[in-house]
Order: C-alpha cells, then structure tokens, then sequence
C-alpha cells in the first residue's frame, strides 16, 4: 500500500518549499558569479580566454554519473547529504558553465562603442557593467534567469543520489515516488507535474 493522501500532501508541499529555494537559490548564486565572468570572458583579452571556455562548456559536456561517486563520498566526509546545501553547491556545477557560457554569447552582441563612451565618461570596468551593460542586456539576463532556475528546478539524479529523506527531497523526487510497487498514481503524478 502506498502512502495516504494527507502524508503524501504534506511530504509534496515539503518538497515544493525544497525545490523553491534551492532552484531559487542556484538561480541567484549562479547569476552573482557568471554575469561578472561572462562579461570578463566576452570583454577582456587574457591568456588562455580561449581555452578556459573551452573547459567550461567540457564541463557541462561531463556525464553526472562519471563523478557522482567521489562527490558522494566528499559530502558524507562533510556532513552534508540529504540537505538543501549540498543540491545547491552540486546543481551550480552545471548552472554556473551554462550562465556563464550564454551570457557570455550574449554580451559578445553588444557593440564595444558603448563600453569605450562610458569609458571615456571615466566608469570603471564594473561601472561599465552595472550602469550600461546589464540594463541593455534585460532579453539575454531574462532568458538565462528562466533557463537556470528550470535546470534546477528539472535535475533529478543529484536530489536521487543525495537526499533520502523529506529534509531536502525535491519536486521531481515526490512525483517520482507516486509511482509504486504494483500500481501508478497517475493522477498525482500529472497533479505534481503540473505544479
């Protein structure tokens, strides 16, 4: 038997709280440290530019499954399975290179004449960023927001390996879960799914 409706709403509405602040969580700190890289990537000559993209994108190209045993080991040493900690520190390895890698596209896109006015107007380098160009970056800063909270939102195998319990299980989890030994929820799945 599977579990009853009132606990199988409470341990969903837990997961959601979960999944809201972690995805949220992975969405701003992934945002705090990409835009300043991306916008270092795409404006500022330095050796290797070329190649530190280049191992950012392997990154994202790495299966989870081929590390997903030494970061487990590294998180029980430390304490830290089956908290909101460890998803938001495992979630932004793959957040963090996909930020940064789109943002970088983007602000690649915007003319350097801009920059160079605002130079001459005596901005700094982060001047220049946060006065001229995130304001005219708002489509390409919407859609990476969008994208980044959603591939947290969405990551299932991280949540399955490092969670256990309610304490930190996530929306993909719970609705996994209303799938049984010998019958299937579908209706609390599609409930969930379309929550």
């Amino acid at each position: 038997a599977g579990p009853s409706t009132p606990d199988a709403a409470r341990v969903f509405k837990r997961a959601l709280l979960n999944s809201v602040v972690v995805s949220s969580s992975v969405m701003a700190a992934s945002l705090f440290l990409g835009v300043p890289a991306a916008y270092a990537f795409a404006r500022i000559n330095f050796r290797g530019r070329r190649s530190a993209m280049l191992i950012l994108l392997g990154t994202r190209m790495l299966p989870a499954i081929s590390i997903v045993i030494p970061l487990y080991i590294v998180a029980s040493r430390l304490g830290y399975t089956d908290t909101r900690t460890v998803l938001i520190a495992l979630y932004l390895t793959f957040t963090l290179p996909f930020v940064i890698w789109i943002m970088a596209s983007f602000f690649q896109t915007i003319p350097y004449e801009l920059e160079d006015a605002a130079r001459i107007d005596g901005c700094s380098r982060l001047g220049t960023l946060w006065g001229i160009i995130l304001p005219i970056s708002g489509p390409g800063l919407a859609s990476t927001i969008i994208f980044a909270f959603l591939l947290a939102w969405d990551e299932f195998f991280f949540a399955l390996i490092f969670t256990s319990t309610e304490a930190a299980k996530t929306v993909p989890l719970a609705i996994a879960e209303f799938t049984g030994r010998y019958t299937i929820d579908y209706g609390a799945m599609t409930t969930g799914g379309v929550l």
